[in-house]
């Protein structure tokens, strides 16, 4: 029996009504658990810190884009977990999410720790794309145990220092803070590396058990430790990075809703450009820090600088061949990481 127009006209209201509702929990799901997601995210910068402020924005447009049914609770300042145990805090369902630097669990993460490299990074969003790039292109298995959000890396490490330094001479036995291969970037350049996370460089650097820092110009400000150094030396040309990761539980992954699923991959790769800009962001912040307390950014003469390379250039190859020994493709990895930081 045909509808008459007026109940034929309500029946459409009805359905068009019925298709909303029933897209919405589609997106939200059945069942109480999914309409309600609760994620822990371990950070282990300070909370005022950039790169938390940063993550906070993330996990704002995860939380919109689902509707609410996402809400992800952060915990900065290593308050859930230390810097150093980040990474197995996540895969043992201490945390789901978390973001921490490869540099701090040295020797687990072989491939990616090339990245870390004094290959000339001139910010940190040619870092940033870099490192993404590369974990794209091998896929590497020492992250397999875990989802990955993204990867982010500042902008070219610095030495902040106690005391002038004008040439390669004046490194030897100083003692600076390094982590992971820019200790071995210490090393190399004649300097002590004191192997340690910026959550303690503060002290260390005030209570003279370090003399100096390799480290990115933004934890100046962002770690203010520009309160305990005197003065920079940029060396752009070994300019390296700290890559790091955002990950989340493998399994806590595994449990999302596809839609879920796809909101976090199209926010993580809108993400990467923010991270990467906020690092430089903060790079400019600090320097504007440095010139209003009168610290000086100094650099070498280029005979210096040349030094510089000369000095830490064996480490490139060192580690390439180190991997491929271990059956990983060192070589073609230093080949791409050299065109990425090229731009190319």
């Amino acid at each position: 029996m045909p509808f008459k127009k007026g109940r034929g006209s309500f029946f459409r209201r009805g359905l068009k009504c019925f298709c909303v509702c029933v897209s919405f929990l589609v997106f939200s799901g059945c069942s109480g658990a999914q309409r309600n997601i609760r994620l822990s995210y371990s950070i282990f910068f300070p909370p005022t810190h950039t790169q938390t402020l940063a993550a906070q924005e993330w996990a704002a447009h995860i939380e919109e884009r689902t509707r609410g049914i996402v809400k992800i609770v952060l915990f900065p300042g290593e308050t859930l977990t230390k810097s150093t145990r980040v990474y197995d805090g996540v895969v043992n369902g201490v945390s789901d999410l978390g973001m921490s630097a490869f540099a701090y669990t040295r020797g687990r993460f072989p491939l990616l720790e090339g990245l870390d490299l004094p290959l000339g990074y001139p910010d940190g969003e040619t870092a940033t794309k870099a490192a993404n790039a590369i974990f794209r292109i091998y896929n590497p298995k020492e992250l397999e145990d875990v989802q990955v959000m993204y990867l982010h890396a500042h902008g070219p490490g610095v030495l902040a220092v106690k005391k002038k330094i004008e040439s390669l001479a004046d490194l030897k036995g100083l003692k600076v803070r390094g982590t992971g291969l820019s200790a071995k970037i210490v090393e190399s350049l004649g300097a002590v590396p004191v192997s340690m996370g910026q959550g303690d460089t503060y002290e260390a650097l005030q209570r003279g058990v370090v003399e100096a820092t390799l480290c990115p110009i933004e934890t100046l400000k962002g770690w203010r430790q520009a309160e305990v150094i005197d003065r920079v030396l940029s060396t752009a040309a070994t300019g390296y990075t700290t890559a790091m990761y955002v990950i989340m539980n493998r399994d806590r992954w595994n449990s999302l809703p596809e839609d879920v699923q796809g909101v976090f991959r199209e926010v993580n790769e809108s993400s990467m450009e923010r991270q990467a800009r906020a690092w430089d962001a903060a790079d400019e912040e600090s320097k504007a820090l440095l010139k209003e307390m009168g610290k000086p950014v100094e650099t070498l003469s280029r005979e210096e600088e040349e030094a510089f390379v000369r000095a830490v250039n064996p480490m490139l190859e060192e580690w390439a061949s180190a991997l491929e020994t271990r059956g990983m493709p060192g070589k073609a990895v230093l080949a791409d990481l050299h065109r990425l930081v090229k731009g190319n």
